[in-house]
Order: structure tokens, then C-alpha cells, then sequence
């Protein structure tokens, strides 16, 4: 077995306890400071380490399902609306000539509630509550190229760009995890990249001035029309959003999967323009109100980048392909998996020789195979039936009509189950996520 590098090895040419740590996590999004967040609390030294400064922006839908909300519970994050949140009570879907209101269940697992929050401001809270937890923050820290162990291929630390002047500096640890998104270059430096046999999704968004802003539910769009006049109709494939921000605009979007024959050949933007410009007019998603540009990014899906752990690097979140391939949520498995890793690193980091420190840590991509591997498996087959536009339409005009199927639906497409003393739905999702092969 490969031996672990004893920490504070390598020569240090910065102040010892400034740039040496027990762990180093790149990227401060929900994933890393998640893992920052439970790791200090455990005791452990972290250096968190985050290439821009906050507030900063990132493409996302800004509303959060009750199993996000539940890791923020946990974090102790204030979550009231004095605090600046808005509450959502479940999911409206429209498509097929049918709208559909369903609440959140009612779990003991989950909250019966979700929420909404702008992603520069979100982010933030999520770094600074890791900061309090005693985590060492590095705003503007451009993480490059790893530092390997020669003799072992082990990373053992990384060299970074800090500051306005772009100081060059060398951070030291015998575990680093790669918190730092789709393109994450850490893991692409150690050899990791993506499998192109795993779901990609691309979301385009923007923000509107609307009287719709306070909106109580998020809605979701499964038919995207552009309506270019009679008889002229064309019905888009991917699927559209609609949240309510409560600071007077809507966060407008879409989503896309590869699997779409369309995928490469559309412009996505124009897309998105074409469906607002077939809203209502009341509900003022036009050019006038814009508050923003348009802006995209990749949705890594279903473990798209393996293995999660190897020669001391673990991914989280985006880095690792977490994001759900039936519904395009990141966040909410970003912070699960960053609690995890956290979990497993603590636990490694008190046994007492690097053999039983390696044994430890070769379990944190068997634990996230059992927690999401099945369920993701069954996602990949569900990505590939909707990539089909004559499935997608029979499934949003039948599917629709019969809301007992929706409502097993929402449990599926959110992953919100009781693991145990569940209902019938609960125990068939929850079995069919047993049986299928681990992705």
C-alpha cells in the first residue's frame, strides 16, 4: 500500500504555520467551504483557498430544495427571512397544457420547505461560516500546479498566485481536496479527467424586474416554447425555470442535457431569449428589464470524473460530477459530499500509521458510490429516455394528468425519500436505488 506522506514534510519557504496545514481545500464554493467548515470544527488546521473575492457571481438557479436547506440547518446558517431568505413551499410544473402545484413532502427526513438566495451572497455566507468555524480563508489565491512527492505521486501541497500582486506561494498538507468546479484543474494536473460515458447539462440565466418576485413556489417548465406565430411554434428541448428572488426580480433559466440531438448545434442564450420574448408581458421578462447578462455554465452530472480519491487529492461537489442527473441540483450534493469528505479526512487524520491513514480514506469513494451510486444510475437512464423529444412530450402531457405519479415524481427528481418508516413511494424509490448498479 502506498505510504502517506507525513504532514509538514516538504521544505517550507513561508512562516511554517502561514502556509502549512493539516488539509488545503481549492475553492470556496458550497462544496469547499463545506468541507472547511466541518474539518475546522473537528479541530483539524485548514487552509481554504478561493481564487476571486467575495461577493462574487455564479451562474445558478438560486433556489435550493429542502435537502440543501437541511445542510444549511446543520452548518448553523440563519436561515430566517429577517436573515435575507425566501421560503418556497414546493414546485409548480408546467408543460403538456397542464400546471401542476406540488408541496414539498412531508418528510422526517427533510424540511417541508425550500429556499432561494443569490449565489454571490449564498457562497459567502457558506465561506464565512467556515471562517468562524477556524478555517484560514485565502481570497484571491489562484491555485496552479500541485506539489507532488516525487517518490510516492502523492500531492502534497500547491502552489498559488495570491493577492493583487499575484505573490507567488507554495501551500503545504498531506491531503488536499479539489473543491474547485467543473473545469477543476487540480484534478485534471493529478491525471483525473472526465468519462464522456456520464450526462453533461449546460444552464444559460439571467434576472428580471417582475411583480412575480415573491413567488412561494419554484416553477419549472418541462415544454419550452418559441412562438414565432401561428402554425410557426417550435417546441425546444431542455427544460426552463422561473424563481421568484423576493428583492423584486426573477431568476430566469434553462437547462439542457447532451443528450439532446440539440445540444451542440443550438445557441443557448438566443434560446433562453426566445422563451422569455413568449411570456406574458405582464410578467416583464423583457430585454428593458434585464438586470444582468446571460450567463452559462457546465452541469458535471452523476460521477462524471473518478476516482474521487487518489494519492492524496478528494473531490467534492462539481470537481467530482455530484450534480443530480434528473433534476440539474448541485448545491444541495455539493455540501453533502463535502460533509462526507470531512468526515472521512477526521477520521483518517487521528489513526496512527499513513497505512491506516490510506485505509481510511480509500473508504470516501465506496461511501459515496453507497450513498449515491444507485440513485445516480437510475438518473443516467432517465437522461437518456428525455434526451428523446417524443419521450419528453408524452411524459409532460400524460405524466401531468395523473398527480399521485407527480408526486412520486417530485420524490424522485429531488431525491427526497425517508430512508426508513418511509410511505410506499419512499420504499420503491429507496429499493429501486438499491438494486440498480452502483454508477
Amino acid at each position: 500500500m502506498t505510504a502517506v506522506t507525513e504532514p509538514h514534510s516538504q521544505p517550507v519557504s513561508e512562516p511554517f504555520s502561514e502556509n502549512t496545514a493539516d488539509v488545503i481545500v481549492v475553492g470556496a464554493g458550497p462544496a469547499g467551504s463545506t468541507t472547511a467548515y466541518y474539518l475546522a470544527k473537528a479541530g483539524l488546521d485548514v487552509l481554504l483557498l478561493e481564487k476571486t473575492e467575495f461577493p462574487r457571481e455564479k451562474v445558478c438557479g438560486d433556489g435550493l430544495t429542502p435537502r440543501a436547506t437541511k445542510q444549511l440547518v446543520a452548518m448553523g446558517i440563519d436561515i430566517s427571512e429577517e436573515a435575507g431568505w425566501l421560503r418556497n413551499k414546493g414546485l409548480r410544473i408546467i408543460g403538456g397544457g397542464v400546471r401542476l402545484q406540488l408541496d414539498w413532502p412531508d418528510l422526517a427526513s427533510f424540511p417541508d420547505y425550500g429556499l432561494v438566495r443569490k449565489r454571490d451572497d449564498f457562497d459567502e455566507q457558506l465561506a464565512r461560516q467556515a471562517q468562524k468555524a477556524g478555517a484560514r480563508l485565502y481570497e484571491r489565491c489562484n491555485v496552479g500546479a500541485p506539489v507532488i512527492d516525487d517518490r510516492t505521486g502523492r500531492i502534497t501541497g500547491v502552489h498559488a498566485k495570491l493577492g493583487e500582486e499575484k505573490r507567488e506561494v507554495t501551500f503545504h498538507a498531506p491531503l488536499v481536496v479539489a473543491a474547485d468546479g467543473n473545469s477543476t484543474r487540480l484534478s485534471l494536473a493529478m491525471g483525473l479527467h472526465r468519462r464522456e460515458d456520464r450526462p453533461m447539462g449546460v444552464a444559460v440565466r439571467t434576472y428580471f424586474t417582475s411583480p412575480r418576485h415573491e413567488d412561494d413556489y419554484l416553477e419549472s417548465w418541462l415544454e419550452l416554447w418559441d412562438r414565432r406565430g401561428p402554425g410557426e411554434d417550435r417546441l425546444l428541448p431542455g427544460y426552463g425555470w422561473i424563481f421568484g428572488m423576493g428583492d423584486g426580480t426573477s431568476n430566469v433559466g434553462l437547462g439542457v442535457l447532451n443528450t439532446s440531438d440539440s445540444f451542440k448545434e443550438l445557441d443557448w442564450r438566443e434560446v433562453l431569449k426566445a422563451w422569455c420574448a413568449s411570456m406574458p408581458e405582464e410578467w416583464g421578462y423583457t430585454p428593458d428589464n434585464m438586470t444582468g447578462p446571460i450567463r452559462g455554465a457546465a452541469l458535471p452530472m452523476a460521477f462524471n470524473r473518478q476516482p474521487h480519491y487518489t494519492k492524496g487529492l478528494l473531490l467534492v461537489g462539481d470537481a467530482g460530477g455530484l450534480v443530480n442527473p434528473f433534476n440539474g441540483e448541485g448545491i444541495a450534493y455539493a455540501m453533502e459530499s463535502g460533509q462526507i469528505a470531512a468526515d472521512v479526512i477526521v477520521q483518517a487524520h487521528a489513526r496512527a500509521t499513513p497505512a491506516q491513514r490510506e485505509a481510511a480514506l480509500q473508504r470516501y469513494p465506496r461511501v459515496l458510490k453507497d450513498t449515491y451510486g444507485g440513485y445516480y444510475t437510475l438518473g443516467r437512464a432517465f437522461v437518456k429516455l428525455i434526451g428523446n423529444p417524443k419521450v419528453m412530450k408524452i411524459a409532460a402531457q400524460r405524466g401531468l394528468t395523473h398527480p399521485m405519479l407527480m408526486r412520486f415524481t417530485l420524490k424522485l427528481l429531488a431525491n427526497l425519500t425517508d430512508p426508513t418508516g418511509g410511505d410506499a413511494m419512499d420504499r420503491i424509490i429507496n429499493g429501486l436505488s438499491k438494486v440498480a448498479p452502483k454508477a
